[in-house]
Formats: C-alpha cells, structure tokens, sequence
C-alpha cells in the first residue's frame, strides 16, 4: 500500500511563558498575565522548532490577549514557520488579559477544521479537529487539552471517542494531564482504534521529565516511525515530534507530494 511520510508535532507551549523550575509559578505567576518576559523570542524558537515538520497541534496558545500583547500566537507561528494552512480554538477567556486556545499548523489543506467544546466542572477545554482526505477514510487529526480532574477527562474522552468512533486513520495528540494507564483513558480504547502507546515519554516538568503526560495515539494503519521529547523553547512541557506513514488514500488528492 503506497505511503506518505509525515511528520507532526505537539506542543504546549505555554502562551511562551517561561518555566524552570516550580518556583517560577510562583515568582513569575506575573508572566501569564502581563506582556512581559520574551514571548516573541520563546515563539521565534518554537516557529523553528515547528517548521521542520508537516502538522502541528499547539496548546495553549494564546489567541489575542493583554497577556500576549494581543497578539494571535496561533498565527504568528503560522507566518514564523511558514505554514499555509492554520486554525485555532479559543477555549478560555478571562477577561482581555489572558485567553488559551487549542492550535493547528498544517503544510496540508484541511478538508475540513471542526471546533468541539468538551464537557467538564470548569469550562474552558475543547478538541480541535482536522479532516484530511475523502469522507471517513480520510486522516483525521485531534487536538486536545484535557482538565485536571479525572471525573471531568472521563466525560472529555467519552466525547472525543464518539468523534473518533469511525476514523479509521486517526491521531490524538494534546496534553492529556494524565499518564497514559489512567482508567479514563480505557475509553478511546474501547471505542474508537487508537492504541495505547507503546513506548511513552516523560515530558512534564520539562526541567525534569517525571510523567507521560503528553502523547501521541495513533490507529493501526498509521506506523510510527519515531517519537522524541524535545524543548519547546521555556514551556513546562516538552514537545513531542513524531514521524508518521499515512496511506496515500488516506489523503485528499491535491495533498499528494
């Protein structure tokens, strides 16, 4: 079966805040809610970092914000790292001085961007996802940010493997803030074709990767080539780059190489 090699990338970055050691979230809380603190250079290093790659799922991005200065980070990392093809979803607001949102790069046309709220005690999460190719045998790509809360992941995934139930050629990349044993997670496995990961990688705190609680899960049809944890410039999370291959019928006809 001809194949297309992909690579892809997840990465909370943050809202390009910088953070070394836990100490910081508390001498530098003032860093997520003030345009201050190098932002730009933290988004010019991980623009670098995302363009060596074909898709791209961010979280937490900020998407227009005091905190930001008011600047759609989404789109600046669309322009710094030269992908035609970006969406973001905003998930949370407080206010005008800080705004999160799930991001997409892609050097691929979507078919389709859907924007999906996602239940939970607090509001504020969502899935992103982006159709590629014909109908529902085409590659599929999520993006998430999951809660805190076991009780409210648990209803988050229950949400997400209803969406993912008939993909056949699907990937769940996103900060899960959970390691990938968790009961919750039973559910994506029960009901949709993704798999467990075979080999997770600890990428929290980035200072020192102790928890897998970053991932990426992929159907049977997609081989995983490669996975690494990298720095995504000061975020707290290391970042995770993947090689892919993606049958060649999984993709729309204008994405062929």
């Amino acid at each position: 079966m001809p194949t297309r090699r992909l690579r892809l990338l997840s990465a909370n970055i943050q809202a390009g805040a910088s953070t070394r050691g836990y100490r910081d979230y508390l001498t530098r809380s003032w860093s997520h809610i003030l345009p201050a603190g190098n932002k730009r250079n933290a988004l010019d290093q991980i623009a670098t970092l995302a363009r060596e790659h074909d898709i791209v799922g961010l979280q937490e991005a900020d998407p227009g914000s005091l905190r930001s200065g008011f600047t759609n980070q989404t789109h600046y990392l669309a322009e710094r790292a030269g992908f035609p093809y970006w969406s973001h979803q905003t998930n949370r607001r407080v206010g005008t001085v800080a705004s999160s949102a799930n991001g997409l790069l892609s050097r691929l046309p979507p078919v389709r961007v859907e924007d999906h709220p996602l239940p939970g005690r607090v509001k504020g999460r969502g899935l992103l996802l982006a159709r590629f190719g014909p109908g529902k045998a085409g590659l599929v790509v999520a993006i998430a940010h999951l809660s805190l809360g076991a009780q409210s992941r648990r209803l988050q995934l229950e949400c997400i493997a209803e969406q993912l139930a008939d993909a056949p050629h699907a990937v769940l990349m996103g900060d899960f803030n959970c390691e990938p044993t968790r009961p919750e997670l039973q559910v994506l496995f029960r009901k949709t074709l993704l798999q467990p990961p075979t080999r997770p990688l600890p990428t929290f705190p980035a200072w020192r990767p102790q928890r897998a609680i970053d991932y990426l899960l992929v159907t049977p049809t997609l081989h995983l080539h490669a996975l690494d944890a990298l720095p995504a410039a000061q975020s707290d999370h290391l970042a995770l780059s993947a090689t892919l291959d993606v049958p060649e019928h999984a993709l729309a006809a204008e994405c062929a190489p």
